[in-house]
């Protein structure tokens, strides 16, 4: 195996290990075991669990980018791109079993490790920061084509930080609750309202994403 290809492995099995698990219960030697490499393989690449959770963040993003950059294709219409983000949240962060709420393994990973590591702060404060852009982007071309009901307090910048902070509110309320189907009903009412989408427009796109192979 190349020293790529090893770096990879370990990057991808700690994300595996970190979501169905916690960052606090996996720790160096269950990752090298899983991923079938030495612990003088691991230190090779990462000094730390801490260095290789903040790499395998980036690595994370590096995929879900590639979807964010789908779903807000402007090949997608701005009413589209809003019903595609959503099916981003329902496929990604809520899934279908109430028992296995995916949610955010990178957010959890951060309240268990609290303000204690300032790479992994400074590294999931990056994080959320790129995902703002694009709910800023998202948000533009809405207010753009017209579909926002108009305030002169508005400000684009907080209502992306809003858009961030309601659905992590709603997925943390599904995996307490068990009770992804409510969630999945309300969620979308109240991404409309506080973005102000202008209730016309309220469920009157489909998603394009994902897009199915024959499509």
């Amino acid at each position: 195996m190349s020293t790529t290809d090893t770096r990879t492995l370990l990057l991808e099995t700690a994300l595996n290990l970190i979501w169905n698990s916690n960052y606090n219960s996996v720790g160096v030697n269950e990752i090298c075991k899983q991923a079938g490499v030495t612990k003088g393989s691991f230190y090779h690449h990462f000094e730390s669990k801490a260095e290789l959770f903040c790499e395998a963040t980036t690595h994370h993003w590096d995929v879900i980018r590639r979807d964010l950059d789908c779903i807000l294709s402007p090949i997608n219409t701005p009413l589209e791109q809003l019903e595609n983000w959503l099916q981003f949240i329902y496929i990604n962060k809520l899934g279908d079993d109430k028992d296995n709420v995916p949610g955010c393994a990178m957010f959890s990973a951060g309240m268990q490790t609290g303000c204690g590591d300032t790479r992994i702060t400074d590294t999931l404060q990056l994080m959320t920061e790129r995902g703002a852009k694009y709910n800023q982007a998202l948000v533009r071309s809405l207010k753009d084509g017209n579909y926002l009901l108009e305030s002169p307090e508005q400000d684009i910048e907080q209502i992306a930080r809003l858009m961030q902070q309601y659905v992590q509110g709603a997925i943390s309320h599904a995996q307490v609750t068990r009770n992804i189907v409510n969630v999945k009903q309300d969620l979308p009412q109240g991404v409309y309202r506080l973005i102000g989408l202008k209730p016309e427009f309220w469920f009157s796109a489909k998603p394009t994403w994902p897009r199915t192979e024959d499509a």
